[in-house]
């Protein structure tokens, strides 16, 4: 982190829904000098999501109803540019993703290695399958992983992670207000990201998965799949057949 300047802002953006029962372990997870500028934005949650946030003394914004997790994220980001950051944390509430590794992932952004990193659930696969994650969800992840890698020139270990960082460049500069409100957004910003050429790279992380952690069930992951390789094809239409694509340029 010695790259980094003292007056570089650092913001943690939360897209959270019916987050209450890991939110407050989320955040104690995190660096204290890391907790000054968090936002968390409430899509809709029927819980006590926002009550408890607010006491945690976090920055709060509300959708008054559930607008999708696209739409939750493009409200975070648009939010942290607002607040004059420079480098932009994500990381879902849900206590999935070990936010104690903020500040070496930051080191990569800092030191200009690389403009966006993702957290890396896949470090082995006995060790992702033993923390909980379902064998379908691994499964779907080892293979759109390896098609996104092979369409967009990348080498990660996992292209849908919870954990990412941003530096301002990458979020103003990917039109990612132009993406779905729904799950692919994720896919569609890193294929953004990937388009302007700015770097990503990634660094593993503990897997998480138990019964409190939101997770999207069998058919929505598999609605997610399909439109994730709709993306990949778009991306390679609009690579090589000047194909109009209405999130890329």
């Amino acid at each position: 982190m010695s790259a980094m300047s003292a007056g570089e802002k650092i913001v943690i953006v939360m897209p959270a829904y019916n987050a209450a029962r890991t939110l407050e372990k989320t955040v104690a997870d995190i660096p204290a000098e890391y907790r000054q500028h968090i936002i968390l934005t409430d899509d809709g949650s029927t819980d006590n999501t926002v009550e408890i946030a607010r006491n945690l003394g976090i920055t709060t914004i509300e959708h008054r109803r559930n607008r999708g997790y696209g739409a939750n994220q493009k409200t975070c980001y648009a939010a942290a540019l607002n607040a004059d950051a420079e480098y932009v944390v994500m990381i879902h509430p849900d206590y999935q993703y070990d936010s104690r590794v903020i500040p070496h992932a930051l080191g990569f952004l800092a030191n200009d290695i690389c403009d966006v990193i993702l957290g890396s659930r896949i470090r082995t696969r006995r060790e992702t399958l033993e923390n909980g994650m379902p064998v379908y969800k691994y499964l779907s992840n080892r293979f759109l992983t390896m098609v996104e890698n092979l369409v967009l020139g990348q080498n990660l270990g996992d292209f849908h992670s919870g954990f990412r960082l941003y530096t301002r460049t990458v979020l103003e500069t990917v039109p990612f207000q132009k993406n779905s409100d729904d799950f692919v957004f994720d896919t569609q910003f890193l294929t953004q990201a990937a388009y302007y050429r700015f770097r990503i790279g990634d660094i593993p992380i503990p897997t998480r998965y138990f019964p409190e952690a939101s997770s999207i069930n069998f058919t929505r992951s598999l609605r997610y799949g399909v439109h994730t390789l709709v993306v990949m094809a778009r991306f390679l239409l609009k690579k090589y057949l000047s194909v109009p694509c209405r999130y890329l340029p």
